[in-house]
């Protein structure tokens, strides 16, 4: 999973866990917070009646009775006032949640009790508000608290999202422009991505250097192979005219003309290798021109041709299928032809005698074009198709002669066009190369 994935589940999981807390606590939070509001009322209430008895007198409560009553139409509210006993039977100053009697009705009311000291005498002074009222406003506010609280979670959550991307964006940049669009070997200077973040400042520091030391390695490698490929023609070439001097003079006895001959073929195979080497290199170093435009039936005709000896060498049977008028456009027609011969080499070099070879066209997904080319010869082990494209990698299962750079040369091929390469195969029963060409070098 991405890491801005992760990010958005973590915060989307955490605003839900509050929220659910939030939910379970916001009735006993909302029913805390109505008590104290109507604790603060029944206060001010008290305060109000002791104000108007120190400026009035107790009798503008009493007016002239022992006690003193009133209450709302609905008993939703009352407030009493009568004359206390003995100092030590008052009451204290409390409030607190108490049943009551009011015209033979019992009710439950939220009391606030307080002691009046007038002219040496206490009163005692009562103001409840009905619990019911109380609950009543408990739901409309639990509604709005939820309400508040959902468009602050979601709030938070898109602000955390959008501060996520930002923060995260150098390092999208950092992977995109750093690994996955950077094609190797790199032909432009790598850039610093404006971050900063530290952290990703440092990451992006090292994965250029990096980068650019691996650069600087293959360079070195591609020059050497390069220089020793093109130095190594020139002793191979000489060697190899002197050994057939002495074999064209016809004086070297038999066996000395057996051990000639046996070392003109090493000879041989080392200047196939060479000469592989070299296109390679001279390959990676771009030094072919990609302007050709080819028709694929004529082409694939071309290499067949070339090869009909090895074919009917083997008895071997070859379909092709192919459309007439497709063509390719900006490709080098050499290595393309270089391309298919290797491939169909190898299909015939490693099949059945009295086999078969098929070559087919078609579309696929996004407008590219697919060649494949399968046989029915020995197949590849699974656990070799991985590295089959590798330098001098040959075959465990193969009995034929080979340098192990015929695929070296291939994938180079490809690469160079943008080409992909695809293979399948089931040891014993064949093996399938699909070519897939990118839609721009299509052309009908």
């Amino acid at each position: 999973m991405k890491l801005i994935n992760k990010l958005t589940l973590f915060i989307t999981l955490s605003k839900l866990v509050i929220v659910l807390l939030f939910v379970g606590l916001l009735p006993k939070l909302v029913h805390e917070a109505a008590a104290r509001f109507t604790d603060n009322s029944l206060r001010e209430q008290q305060k109000k009646v002791v104000r108007e008895v120190a400026q009035r007198g107790i009798d503008f409560y009493l007016q002239g009775e022992d006690s003193y009553g009133s209450y709302t139409l609905l008993k939703e509210e009352y407030i009493s006032l009568e004359p206390g006993t003995r100092p030590s039977a008052l009451p204290a100053d409390t409030i607190e949640t108490a049943m009551r009697i009011v015209e033979g009705d019992t009710l439950n009311y939220r009391v606030l009790t307080h002691t009046i000291t007038y002219q040496g005498k206490p009163y005692i002074l009562e103001i409840g508000k009905q619990e019911s009222v109380i609950n009543r406003f408990s739901r409309p506010l639990q509604k709005i608290a939820l309400s508040v609280l959902i468009a602050l979670v979601i709030i938070t959550i898109l602000a955390d999202l959008i501060y996520t991307r930002f923060l995260l964006k150098p390092l999208g940049v950092i992977i995109r422009s750093k690994l996955v669009n950077t094609q190797f070997p790199f032909t432009e200077k790598m850039s610093l991505v404006k971050t900063s973040t530290s952290d990703f400042q440092y990451l992006d520091q090292s994965l250029t250097t990096l980068m650019e030391k691996i650069h600087r390695d293959f360079e070195k490698e591609r020059e050497f192979t390069s220089n020793a490929s093109h130095e190594l023609m020139t002793p191979i070439t000489i060697l190899q005219n002197r050994m057939e001097n002495l074999l064209s003079e016809g004086k070297l006895e038999d066996e000395a003309f057996l051990r000639v001959e046996g070392m003109m073929k090493t000879l041989n195979r080392l200047k196939q290798i060479v000469r592989s080497l070299l296109l390679i290199s001279r390959i990676e170093n771009d030094q072919y021109t990609k302007k050709d435009i080819v028709k694929i039936r004529e082409l694939l005709n071309d290499v067949i041709e070339e090869l009909h000896h090895r074919l009917e060498g083997k008895g071997l049977s070859l379909s092709l299928a192919l459309s007439s008028s497709m063509q390719l456009s900006q490709v080098n027609r050499d290595l393309l032809f270089q391309l298919f011969y290797n491939i169909i080499n190898n299909a015939i070099r490693y099949n059945k005698d009295n086999g078969r070879i098929t070559i087919s066209d078609s579309y696929i997904l996004g407008g590219k074009y697919l060649i494949t080319i399968s046989d029915t010869g020995i197949g590849i082990p699974v656990n070799e198709i991985a590295s089959i494209f590798e330098r001098f990698r040959k075959s465990a299962h193969s009995t034929e002669e080979s340098h192990g750079l015929g695929l070296s040369i291939v994938k180079s091929i490809a690469d160079y066009h943008g080409i992909t390469l695809q293979v399948r195969s089931t040891p014993g029963e064949g093996s399938q190369f699909d070519i897939v060409f990118p839609w721009q070098l299509v052309k009908e």
